[in-house]
This record gives C-alpha cells, structure tokens and sequence, in this order.
C-alpha cells in the first residue's frame, strides 16, 4: 500500500465537493463515488478539476501535488471549463449552473440573472413568450458571443435569436405607441363632439332668435333683410342666396318704395345684387361639373 495522500473531489457541476485522503487512484475513484453519491457500481472517469486532463495512469496519480483537485465524471459526463465573466463568475455546465446569492440580501445580481434567463431559454425556447420586456430587453443587451456560450448556440443561431428579440420588442413597443395614440384620437374625438354639440345648441338659439323677427308686412322682407340692405355697406355680400332672389325678383319700382331710395341708388343695388347672385350660381355650376366628372371612370 502507498502512502496516503489528501486530495479533493467534486461532481462536474462544482456543486459538491469534498476532501479525501487515499492511497491509490483506484481508492480515489470508489472512496470518490461514495461521497458524491455515484454509486459504488457505476463507471467514472477521473479528471483534473482544473483543466480536465483525463488521469488514468496510477504513476501519474502519485506524482501529483497533495491536496490536488479531481472531478469525477459519470456516464454522458463532461468536464467544463470555469468561465470568468465581468461582474462575477458563471459555471457553465450543460444542465445547471451554481448560483451565488448575496448574503445579506438574497438579491440575484444582472450577471446571474441574464444567466437564468439563458438557462431558461435553453430548456424550452417557447418560454419566450412568458418573459417579461425587461427580461426580454436584458438578453438582447448581452454581447452575442457569451449568450452563445450559456446557450450552446452557434454565434449566428444566436444573433438570429437576438434579433427576433428585439423585433419581439420593437412589436410590442409600436403597439404601446399605437394605443396610447388612439386614446389621444378618441380624446379628441369626444373634445369635438362636445364642441359640435355646444355649437348646435348655440345654433338652435340663433334659428329661435331668427324665427322670432318679424316680418315687415308692406315689403315682406325680414326686419334683419332690410336693416343689412340700409345700414350695410355692400350689402349683397351679407345676403343669402335666397334673399339675393327675393331683391332681384322684387325689381327695382318695388325695391324703392321698400327702401326709400331714388331710382339710382336702388338701380345699382339691384345691380350689385345681381351681380353676386350671377356669380354664386356660377360657382354652384362649377362644382357641380367638377363633381361629375370626378365619378366618371
């Protein structure tokens, strides 16, 4: 029997590890699978915890420094390197990863946590659609080639991800923009609705007032017709369409007596009245030419 010599051992997750003392590999490989829970009877394969040189000469064994560290590998087992990352350190294994979690706290720092939601992805890819934007927002924020290592994804298989991601993002984005912009239309909406019917009733009033003036008896004109014909200057740009037919057609003996005019200046009334009246009939004409040949195919 060799002398004894105290080593360490660990599974290939680093999760556990403990100290041995033995005399030979063969010992380190049962006393090894006893403390890791490996069973007796399973197949292992011894590694350098370090770096994963493969130790399977005895002479070699013995030739190590004391309280050297070994990983122990099962069936399907693999060694992984220690990847240092800024802000904290992420044991990259296939199937888990150890977590540090501050002690005075409990919080998971940014590292760990894109580091979760990398693990998470990399289990079912469909969990995507329960991150949060956030969550999302943090892996599209992680450089392209230490989301590939956690994932085990080519780097463009990953810059692929990342850009679905980020349209993911982009998408729900364009439809916060597109809510809040028919929330502002619907606003503005109701504000004119609001201002139409306060102008309709405003309008109702004026119909009230107008329908309360009296009608002169001897001319048959509104009072307000004959107050814009006498004290308006160019009167038959204030008249409606119809009252400008009423003066036209009353002619000019009639439209004297009614004003109180001599003959001249009620002649260049009717003349002015004329005049616009000819001219909005040719607008009216004009539109509607327009209008018919805007439905012609």
């Amino acid at each position: 029997m060799g002398d004894l010599r105290p080593c360490k051992v660990c599974n290939f997750k680093r999760q556990h590890s403990y100290g041995l003392v033995v005399h030979s590999l063969q010992q380190l490989k049962i006393k090894g699978s006893e403390s890791l829970g490996l069973g007796a009877e399973a197949p292992v394969s011894v590694v350098l915890e370090q770096d994963g040189t493969i130790v399977e000469d005895e002479i070699y064994f013995l030739c190590l420094p004391s309280n050297t560290k070994f990983m122990l590998l099962g069936d399907k087992e693999t060694w992984r390197p220690v990847r240092r990352i800024e802000g904290g350190t992420a044991w990259m294994t296939r199937d888990s990863m150890l977590i540090e979690v501050d002690s005075v706290d409990g919080s998971i720092s940014e590292v760990e946590r894109w580091w979760l939601l990398a693990q998470q992805l990399k289990q079912d890819l469909a969990s995507i659609i329960t991150m949060s934007e956030v969550d999302l927002q943090t892996l599209v924020d992680i450089p392209c080639t230490q989301l590939a290592s956690a994932l085990d994804f080519k780097e463009s298989k990953t810059q692929n991800l990342q850009e679905t991601l980020q349209r993911v993002l982009d998408r729900k984005e364009e439809e916060r923009q597109s809510k809040e912009l028919l929330q502002l239309y619907l606003k503005a909406v109701e504000k004119e609705d609001s201002q139409e019917a306060q102008a309709s009733r405003q309008g109702a009033g004026d119909t009230d007032q107008c329908d309360r003036v009296e009608v002169d008896s001897a001319s048959g004109f509104m009072t307000r017709t004959l107050m814009v014909l006498k004290g308006k200057t160019s009167p038959e740009t204030r008249l409606s369409t119809e009252e400008l037919q009423a003066v036209v057609t009353k002619g000019a003996p009639a439209m004297e007596q009614v004003l109180g005019w001599n003959g001249q200046r009620t002649a260049a009334l009717l003349q002015a009245c004329q005049s616009e009246l000819s001219g909005r009939l040719q607008q009216v004409q004009a539109m509607r030419s327009l209008s018919s040949l805007g439905r012609q195919p």
